[in-house]
């Protein structure tokens, strides 16, 4: 290989590092102690404008993910443990395995472990695309 190909190489891994470096932070920066999403899969719809994300989410006993809302609804489906949900103007929720939840579009909701082992949850989000896929709210 000639030198300037692997200078070229080495330019676009570098600037590939940068680019999924910045789009990572975020993210890290967001998640709160105690808790692990997973991404899954991430789709475009059939509708215009729109994706479905899926993403499964551990909670560590005790941990919780504070107020935040998604540019879309969320469908959560609890997979082990005990999940306590406080959604906007509506009594806190207890769910456990098996138990499933729907928050509307745009609704303030937060979410804690209150078990005594992992709490997890398989969360799909059907939103616009090109929006962040939450916004913490303080």
């Amino acid at each position: 290989m000639s030198n300037y190909l692997l200078k070229t190489i080495r330019v676009v891994a570098s600037a590939a590092l940068i680019a999924a470096s910045a789009f990572a932070l975020p993210a890290a920066q967001a998640q709160p102690s105690g808790i692990k999403r997973t991404d899954l899969q991430r789709h475009d719809l059939s509708a215009s404008g729109r994706e479905v994300v899926q993403v499964r989410v551990d909670f560590a006993p005790g941990a919780a993910f504070g107020s935040h809302n998604h540019p879309g609804e969320e469908v959560i489906n609890v997979l082990e443990g005990a999940l306590e949900y406080q959604i906007e103007g509506k009594p806190s929720v207890t769910l456990k395995a098996g138990d499933v939840l729907f928050i509307p579009a745009g609704t303030v909701h937060s979410a804690r472990n209150v078990g005594s082992g992992t709490g997890s949850e398989l969360a799909t989000y059907i939103v616009e695309k090109g929006k962040p896929l939450l916004t913490l709210v303080k």
